[in-house]
Protein backbone atom coordinates (compact mmCIF):
# COMPACT_ATOMS: atom_id res chain seq x y z
CA UNK A 1 0.00 0.00 0.00
CA UNK A 2 2.74 2.43 0.46
CA UNK A 3 4.53 1.68 -1.92
CA UNK A 4 1.53 2.19 -4.45
CA UNK A 5 1.18 5.97 -2.46
CA UNK A 6 4.81 6.22 -3.41
CA UNK A 7 4.36 5.45 -7.08
CA UNK A 8 1.29 7.69 -6.77
CA UNK A 9 2.87 10.51 -6.03
CA UNK A 10 5.96 9.83 -8.05
CA UNK A 11 3.73 10.38 -10.91
CA UNK A 12 1.60 12.72 -9.75
CA UNK A 13 5.07 14.74 -9.53
CA UNK A 14 6.38 13.76 -12.93
CA UNK A 15 3.06 15.39 -14.59
CA UNK A 16 3.26 18.63 -12.32
CA UNK A 17 6.61 19.13 -13.44
CA UNK A 18 5.55 18.14 -17.14
CA UNK A 19 2.75 20.81 -16.79
CA UNK A 20 5.29 23.52 -15.40
CA UNK A 21 7.89 23.14 -18.73
CA UNK A 22 4.41 23.21 -20.73
CA UNK A 23 3.37 26.43 -18.82
CA UNK A 24 6.66 28.40 -19.47
CA UNK A 25 6.13 27.95 -23.37
CA UNK A 26 4.34 30.83 -23.83
CA UNK A 27 3.91 30.22 -27.61
CA UNK A 28 2.08 26.88 -26.55
CA UNK A 29 0.00 28.06 -23.71
CA UNK A 30 -1.38 30.94 -26.08
CA UNK A 31 -2.38 28.08 -28.55
CA UNK A 32 -3.94 26.00 -25.66
CA UNK A 33 -6.04 29.47 -24.57
CA UNK A 34 -6.86 29.93 -28.36
CA UNK A 35 -7.54 26.22 -28.83
CA UNK A 36 -10.07 26.06 -26.00
CA UNK A 37 -11.72 29.25 -27.24
CA UNK A 38 -12.19 27.86 -30.34
CA UNK A 39 -13.36 24.49 -28.31
CA UNK A 40 -15.96 26.88 -26.63
CA UNK A 41 -17.60 28.28 -29.96
CA UNK A 42 -17.72 25.10 -31.36
CA UNK A 43 -19.92 23.70 -28.98
CA UNK A 44 -21.95 26.89 -27.99
CA UNK A 45 -22.31 27.48 -31.84
CA UNK A 46 -25.45 28.42 -33.11
CA UNK A 47 -26.21 30.29 -29.66
CA UNK A 48 -23.72 32.76 -30.41
CA UNK A 49 -24.11 33.55 -34.07
CA UNK A 50 -26.01 36.27 -35.20
CA UNK A 51 -27.74 34.29 -38.37
CA UNK A 52 -29.05 31.07 -35.94
CA UNK A 53 -30.45 29.61 -39.10
CA UNK A 54 -29.17 26.00 -39.82
CA UNK A 55 -25.93 26.04 -41.67
CA UNK A 56 -25.85 29.74 -40.96
CA UNK A 57 -27.78 29.73 -45.03
CA UNK A 58 -30.01 32.59 -44.34
CA UNK A 59 -29.42 33.89 -48.24
CA UNK A 60 -30.44 37.27 -49.50
CA UNK A 61 -28.99 37.97 -52.81
CA UNK A 62 -29.54 41.81 -52.79
CA UNK A 63 -26.46 42.17 -50.08
CA UNK A 64 -24.29 39.88 -51.86
CA UNK A 65 -20.76 40.68 -50.81
CA UNK A 66 -21.01 43.51 -48.68
CA UNK A 67 -17.58 45.25 -46.71
CA UNK A 68 -16.95 44.28 -43.35
CA UNK A 69 -19.69 46.41 -41.30
CA UNK A 70 -22.00 46.51 -43.78
CA UNK A 71 -25.03 47.97 -42.33
CA UNK A 72 -28.59 47.86 -43.68
CA UNK A 73 -31.94 48.15 -43.05
CA UNK A 74 -34.45 45.30 -43.12
CA UNK A 75 -38.19 44.93 -43.31
CA UNK A 76 -39.09 42.05 -41.84
CA UNK A 77 -42.39 40.16 -42.71
CA UNK A 78 -43.76 37.00 -41.05
CA UNK A 79 -43.33 33.70 -42.53
CA UNK A 80 -47.02 31.98 -43.37
CA UNK A 81 -45.79 29.21 -41.24
CA UNK A 82 -46.14 28.05 -38.01
CA UNK A 83 -42.64 26.99 -36.15
CA UNK A 84 -42.31 24.59 -33.64
CA UNK A 85 -40.58 25.94 -30.58
CA UNK A 86 -36.77 23.46 -29.63
CA UNK A 87 -35.43 23.76 -26.54
CA UNK A 88 -31.85 25.49 -26.34
CA UNK A 89 -29.78 22.17 -26.55
CA UNK A 90 -31.64 21.88 -30.43
CA UNK A 91 -30.85 25.24 -31.56
CA UNK A 92 -27.63 25.05 -29.55
CA UNK A 93 -26.55 21.94 -31.81
CA UNK A 94 -29.02 22.66 -35.14
CA UNK A 95 -29.77 25.99 -35.20
CA UNK A 96 -33.37 26.86 -35.63
CA UNK A 97 -35.99 28.39 -38.27
CA UNK A 98 -36.59 31.84 -38.68
CA UNK A 99 -40.01 32.91 -38.24
CA UNK A 100 -39.19 36.02 -40.26
CA UNK A 101 -38.36 36.84 -44.05
CA UNK A 102 -35.95 39.88 -44.43
CA UNK A 103 -36.22 42.42 -47.17
CA UNK A 104 -33.53 44.57 -47.51
CA UNK A 105 -35.08 48.19 -48.45
CA UNK A 106 -33.65 52.02 -48.31
CA UNK A 107 -36.54 53.46 -47.02
CA UNK A 108 -40.70 52.80 -47.23
CA UNK A 109 -43.62 54.88 -46.59
CA UNK A 110 -47.49 54.22 -46.76
CA UNK A 111 -49.89 54.91 -49.33
CA UNK A 112 -53.53 55.15 -48.32
CA UNK A 113 -53.48 51.15 -46.74
CA UNK A 114 -50.79 50.57 -48.82
CA UNK A 115 -46.97 49.96 -47.21
CA UNK A 116 -44.63 51.00 -50.28
CA UNK A 117 -40.93 49.84 -50.04
CA UNK A 118 -37.75 51.21 -51.82
CA UNK A 119 -35.37 47.99 -52.47
CA UNK A 120 -32.11 48.27 -51.81
CA UNK A 121 -29.82 49.23 -53.90
CA UNK A 122 -26.57 50.81 -53.46
CA UNK A 123 -25.22 51.64 -56.63
CA UNK A 124 -25.11 55.65 -57.91
CA UNK A 125 -27.14 56.50 -60.79
CA UNK A 126 -29.67 53.89 -60.90
CA UNK A 127 -33.27 54.95 -60.53
CA UNK A 128 -34.90 53.58 -57.47
CA UNK A 129 -37.41 50.28 -57.90
CA UNK A 130 -40.26 50.40 -55.37
CA UNK A 131 -42.91 47.49 -54.64
CA UNK A 132 -46.44 47.64 -53.13
CA UNK A 133 -46.94 45.16 -50.25
CA UNK A 134 -50.21 44.48 -47.92
CA UNK A 135 -48.79 45.69 -44.32
CA UNK A 136 -50.86 42.62 -43.28
CA UNK A 137 -48.56 40.24 -44.48
CA UNK A 138 -45.87 42.00 -42.69
CA UNK A 139 -47.25 41.94 -39.21
CA UNK A 140 -49.66 38.57 -39.39
CA UNK A 141 -49.12 34.54 -40.39
CA UNK A 142 -51.90 34.67 -43.11
CA UNK A 143 -54.20 31.87 -43.35
CA UNK A 144 -53.25 30.47 -47.11
CA UNK A 145 -56.11 30.90 -49.78
CA UNK A 146 -58.04 32.96 -47.09
CA UNK A 147 -59.25 37.06 -48.51
CA UNK A 148 -58.48 40.23 -46.48
CA UNK A 149 -60.06 43.11 -46.54
CA UNK A 150 -59.75 46.85 -45.36
CA UNK A 151 -62.87 49.20 -44.85
CA UNK A 152 -62.72 52.55 -42.91
CA UNK A 153 -59.48 52.16 -41.46
CA UNK A 154 -59.63 48.46 -39.77
CA UNK A 155 -57.90 45.43 -41.76
CA UNK A 156 -59.87 42.16 -41.35
CA UNK A 157 -58.29 38.95 -42.02
CA UNK A 158 -57.68 35.20 -40.99
CA UNK A 159 -55.01 34.29 -39.13
CA UNK A 160 -53.00 30.96 -39.85
CA UNK A 161 -55.10 29.41 -36.77
CA UNK A 162 -58.05 30.42 -38.62
CA UNK A 163 -59.43 32.99 -36.11
CA UNK A 164 -60.86 36.14 -37.62
CA UNK A 165 -58.95 39.24 -36.66
CA UNK A 166 -59.24 43.26 -36.64
CA UNK A 167 -56.80 46.01 -36.47
CA UNK A 168 -56.51 49.63 -37.20
CA UNK A 169 -54.57 50.80 -39.83
CA UNK A 170 -53.11 52.93 -37.27
CA UNK A 171 -52.03 50.29 -35.07
CA UNK A 172 -50.28 48.44 -38.27
CA UNK A 173 -48.43 51.62 -39.05
CA UNK A 174 -47.21 51.40 -35.35
CA UNK A 175 -46.42 47.70 -35.36
CA UNK A 176 -44.25 47.91 -38.57
CA UNK A 177 -42.35 50.99 -37.66
CA UNK A 178 -41.94 49.49 -34.20
CA UNK A 179 -41.13 45.85 -34.58
CA UNK A 180 -40.50 45.18 -38.65
CA UNK A 181 -38.27 47.60 -39.20
CA UNK A 182 -34.75 46.47 -38.21
CA UNK A 183 -31.50 47.27 -38.78
CA UNK A 184 -28.41 45.07 -39.66
CA UNK A 185 -25.07 44.57 -39.00
CA UNK A 186 -22.71 41.96 -40.54
CA UNK A 187 -19.43 42.19 -38.99
CA UNK A 188 -17.65 40.18 -42.08
CA UNK A 189 -19.23 41.36 -44.52
CA UNK A 190 -21.74 39.00 -46.63
CA UNK A 191 -20.55 35.99 -48.72
CA UNK A 192 -21.57 35.48 -52.75
CA UNK A 193 -24.69 34.28 -51.45
CA UNK A 194 -25.46 37.06 -48.96
CA UNK A 195 -24.95 35.42 -46.17
CA UNK A 196 -23.54 36.50 -43.12
CA UNK A 197 -19.89 35.93 -43.46
CA UNK A 198 -18.71 35.90 -39.50
CA UNK A 199 -21.75 33.42 -38.64
CA UNK A 200 -20.35 30.68 -41.23
CA UNK A 201 -16.62 31.16 -39.80
CA UNK A 202 -17.81 30.36 -36.53
CA UNK A 203 -19.97 27.22 -37.59
CA UNK A 204 -16.78 26.33 -39.65
CA UNK A 205 -15.10 26.13 -36.47
CA UNK A 206 -16.99 22.64 -35.37
CA UNK A 207 -16.73 21.82 -38.51
CA UNK A 208 -12.83 21.52 -38.21
CA UNK A 209 -12.71 20.62 -34.65
CA UNK A 210 -15.56 17.78 -35.41
CA UNK A 211 -13.11 16.66 -37.97
CA UNK A 212 -10.20 16.95 -36.17
CA UNK A 213 -11.82 15.08 -32.84
CA UNK A 214 -13.46 12.44 -35.08
CA UNK A 215 -10.51 11.43 -37.23
CA UNK A 216 -8.16 11.57 -35.01
CA UNK A 217 -9.91 9.20 -32.38
CA UNK A 218 -10.47 6.41 -35.34
CA UNK A 219 -6.23 6.92 -36.03
CA UNK A 220 -5.33 5.93 -32.72
CA UNK A 221 -7.73 3.66 -32.07
CA UNK A 222 -6.69 1.84 -35.28
CA UNK A 223 -3.04 2.73 -34.75
CA UNK A 224 -2.28 1.62 -31.01
CA UNK A 225 -4.11 -1.54 -31.48
CA UNK A 226 -2.21 -2.69 -34.57
CA UNK A 227 1.42 -1.39 -33.35
CA UNK A 228 0.83 -2.78 -29.89
CA UNK A 229 -0.35 -6.32 -31.48
CA UNK A 230 2.86 -5.96 -33.62
CA UNK A 231 5.57 -4.25 -31.17
CA UNK A 232 4.18 -7.57 -28.22
CA UNK A 233 4.02 -10.24 -30.50
CA UNK A 234 6.65 -9.76 -33.06
CA UNK A 235 6.94 -12.82 -35.22
CA UNK A 236 4.88 -13.07 -38.10
CA UNK A 237 2.53 -11.19 -37.04
CA UNK A 238 4.90 -8.51 -37.06
CA UNK A 239 6.15 -8.88 -40.36
CA UNK A 240 1.96 -8.84 -41.77
CA UNK A 241 1.28 -5.70 -39.70
CA UNK A 242 4.38 -3.50 -40.93
CA UNK A 243 3.92 -4.94 -44.77
CA UNK A 244 0.39 -3.14 -44.49
CA UNK A 245 1.66 -0.58 -43.00
CA UNK A 246 4.58 0.06 -45.75
CA UNK A 247 2.11 0.06 -48.34
CA UNK A 248 -0.27 2.40 -46.70
CA UNK A 249 2.82 4.63 -45.92
CA UNK A 250 3.46 4.44 -49.43
CA UNK A 251 0.34 6.07 -51.15
CA UNK A 252 -0.07 9.76 -51.01
CA UNK A 253 -1.81 10.61 -48.25
CA UNK A 254 -4.64 12.95 -50.17
CA UNK A 255 -4.54 10.56 -53.07
CA UNK A 256 -5.67 7.83 -50.29
CA UNK A 257 -8.11 10.24 -48.74
CA UNK A 258 -10.04 11.03 -52.14
CA UNK A 259 -9.80 7.25 -53.00
CA UNK A 260 -11.41 6.46 -49.74
CA UNK A 261 -13.94 9.25 -50.19
CA UNK A 262 -14.74 8.37 -53.48
CA UNK A 263 -15.68 4.94 -52.16
CA UNK A 264 -18.03 5.74 -48.88
CA UNK A 265 -19.53 9.10 -50.71
CA UNK A 266 -19.35 12.66 -49.68
CA UNK A 267 -20.25 13.81 -46.65
CA UNK A 268 -20.48 15.07 -43.06
CA UNK A 269 -19.99 12.20 -41.94
CA UNK A 270 -18.17 10.56 -44.38
CA UNK A 271 -15.00 13.12 -44.23
CA UNK A 272 -14.57 11.64 -40.58
CA UNK A 273 -13.82 8.14 -41.93
CA UNK A 274 -11.47 9.56 -44.69
CA UNK A 275 -9.48 11.34 -42.92
CA UNK A 276 -8.96 8.72 -40.00
CA UNK A 277 -7.97 5.82 -41.82
CA UNK A 278 -5.75 7.73 -43.39
CA UNK A 279 -3.75 8.85 -40.08
CA UNK A 280 -3.18 5.74 -38.17
CA UNK A 281 -0.22 4.62 -39.47
CA UNK A 282 2.19 6.96 -38.31
CA UNK A 283 0.71 6.02 -34.94
CA UNK A 284 0.79 2.50 -35.39
CA UNK A 285 4.84 2.85 -36.36
CA UNK A 286 5.61 5.14 -33.71
CA UNK A 287 3.32 2.49 -30.81
CA UNK A 288 5.28 -0.65 -32.51
CA UNK A 289 8.58 1.09 -31.75
CA UNK A 290 7.56 1.81 -28.36
CA UNK A 291 6.73 -1.74 -27.31
CA UNK A 292 9.31 -3.19 -28.53
CA UNK A 293 11.84 -1.24 -26.40
CA UNK A 294 9.21 -1.69 -23.42
CA UNK A 295 7.90 -5.33 -23.83
CA UNK A 296 11.68 -6.52 -22.55
CA UNK A 297 11.10 -3.96 -19.13
CA UNK A 298 11.48 -6.24 -16.00
CA UNK A 299 8.20 -5.59 -15.04
CA UNK A 300 6.50 -6.38 -18.45
CA UNK A 301 8.31 -9.65 -17.75
CA UNK A 302 7.36 -9.93 -14.16
CA UNK A 303 3.53 -9.67 -15.21
CA UNK A 304 3.99 -12.45 -17.62
CA UNK A 305 5.35 -14.93 -14.39
CA UNK A 306 2.40 -13.75 -12.96
CA UNK A 307 0.69 -15.15 -15.45
CA UNK A 308 -1.07 -11.88 -16.45
CA UNK A 309 -2.94 -11.97 -19.50
CA UNK A 310 -1.69 -10.49 -23.07
CA UNK A 311 -4.35 -8.29 -23.13
CA UNK A 312 -3.90 -7.17 -19.76
CA UNK A 313 0.09 -6.68 -20.24
CA UNK A 314 -0.39 -4.86 -23.01
CA UNK A 315 -2.97 -2.34 -22.07
CA UNK A 316 -2.27 -1.99 -18.53
CA UNK A 317 0.98 -1.83 -18.07
CA UNK A 318 2.66 -0.77 -21.43
CA UNK A 319 0.33 1.52 -22.79
CA UNK A 320 0.02 3.88 -20.40
CA UNK A 321 4.09 4.26 -20.64
CA UNK A 322 4.10 5.25 -24.05
CA UNK A 323 1.32 7.75 -23.77
CA UNK A 324 3.76 10.43 -24.27
CA UNK A 325 4.66 10.01 -27.36
CA UNK A 326 1.18 8.69 -28.69
CA UNK A 327 0.04 12.39 -26.87
CA UNK A 328 2.64 14.54 -29.53
CA UNK A 329 1.47 12.62 -32.84
CA UNK A 330 -2.61 13.33 -31.84
CA UNK A 331 -1.52 17.19 -31.64
CA UNK A 332 0.13 17.37 -35.73
CA UNK A 333 -2.34 14.59 -36.49
CA UNK A 334 -5.10 17.07 -35.76
CA UNK A 335 -3.41 19.54 -37.43
CA UNK A 336 -3.29 17.42 -40.53
CA UNK A 337 -6.84 16.36 -40.08
CA UNK A 338 -7.87 20.03 -40.48
CA UNK A 339 -5.55 20.45 -43.63
CA UNK A 340 -7.16 17.96 -45.40
CA UNK A 341 -10.58 18.59 -44.41
CA UNK A 342 -10.31 22.18 -45.90
CA UNK A 343 -8.09 20.75 -49.16
CA UNK A 344 -10.95 17.96 -49.82
CA UNK A 345 -13.94 20.76 -49.42
CA UNK A 346 -11.77 23.10 -51.34
CA UNK A 347 -11.34 19.95 -54.33
CA UNK A 348 -15.36 19.65 -53.84
CA UNK A 349 -15.26 16.11 -52.59
CA UNK A 350 -15.27 16.95 -48.94
CA UNK A 351 -18.14 18.71 -46.66
CA UNK A 352 -21.10 19.37 -49.08
CA UNK A 353 -22.25 22.66 -48.82
CA UNK A 354 -24.25 24.42 -47.79
CA UNK A 355 -22.13 22.98 -44.66
CA UNK A 356 -19.92 25.65 -43.91
CA UNK A 357 -16.35 24.27 -43.79
CA UNK A 358 -13.43 26.47 -44.26
CA UNK A 359 -12.28 24.97 -47.13
CA UNK A 360 -15.84 25.04 -49.16
CA UNK A 361 -15.69 28.99 -48.26
CA UNK A 362 -12.61 29.47 -49.88
CA UNK A 363 -13.57 27.40 -53.32
CA UNK A 364 -16.93 29.71 -53.33
CA UNK A 365 -14.77 32.71 -53.02
CA UNK A 366 -10.77 32.70 -54.23
CA UNK A 367 -11.93 34.36 -57.22
CA UNK A 368 -12.24 37.58 -55.53
CA UNK A 369 -8.62 37.70 -54.42
CA UNK A 370 -8.06 39.27 -58.08
CA UNK A 371 -10.59 41.94 -56.99
CA UNK A 372 -11.10 44.28 -54.23
CA UNK A 373 -12.93 41.38 -51.94
CA UNK A 374 -10.04 39.34 -51.31
CA UNK A 375 -11.27 39.30 -47.96
CA UNK A 376 -13.56 36.51 -48.80
CA UNK A 377 -11.27 33.71 -49.17
CA UNK A 378 -8.46 35.32 -46.94
CA UNK A 379 -10.61 35.24 -43.77
CA UNK A 380 -11.47 31.48 -43.71
CA UNK A 381 -7.69 30.90 -45.03
CA UNK A 382 -6.40 32.83 -41.90
CA UNK A 383 -8.78 30.94 -40.01
CA UNK A 384 -7.33 27.07 -41.51
CA UNK A 385 -3.53 29.05 -41.01
CA UNK A 386 -4.14 29.85 -37.00
CA UNK A 387 -5.90 26.37 -36.34
CA UNK A 388 -3.20 24.31 -37.61
CA UNK A 389 -0.55 26.47 -36.46
CA UNK A 390 -1.67 26.56 -32.46
CA UNK A 391 -2.16 22.93 -32.95
CA UNK A 392 1.48 22.51 -34.25
CA UNK A 393 2.76 24.64 -31.31
CA UNK A 394 1.03 22.41 -28.80
CA UNK A 395 2.53 19.72 -30.09
CA UNK A 396 6.05 21.17 -30.03
CA UNK A 397 5.21 22.24 -26.69
CA UNK A 398 4.29 18.71 -25.41
CA UNK A 399 7.75 17.36 -26.92
CA UNK A 400 9.97 19.92 -24.57
CA UNK A 401 7.59 19.19 -21.75
CA UNK A 402 6.80 15.32 -21.56
CA UNK A 403 11.21 15.06 -22.63
CA UNK A 404 12.40 13.21 -19.67
CA UNK A 405 15.95 13.65 -21.14
CA UNK A 406 15.88 17.85 -20.61
CA UNK A 407 18.37 18.37 -18.27
CA UNK A 408 16.72 21.53 -17.01
CA UNK A 409 13.83 19.59 -15.95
Amino acid sequence: MIFGKKITKISGSLNYLAWQRFKKNKLSISSLAFIIVAIIVSVLGYLLTPDKTNFANSQLLEISTKQPGFRCTMLKTFKNENIDKKGVFHKMIWGKKDPFKYIPINSYYFENHKLIIEEFNDVEGEDPFYTEINPIDVIAKIKYGTKQSYDRGIFTYINIEGKTQHISLKEVKHKISEKHIVKKRFALGTDRFGRDLFSRLLIGTRISLSVGFISVFISLLIGISLGAIAGYYKGVVDNVIMWLINVIWSIPTLLMVIAITLVIGKGFWQIFIAVGLTMWVEVARVVRGQVLSIREKEYVEAARALGYSNFRIIFRHILPNILSPVIIISAANFATAILLEAGLSFLGIGVQPPVPSWGTMIKEHYGYIIMDKAYLAIYPGLAIMLMVLAFTLIGNGLRDALDTKDSNS
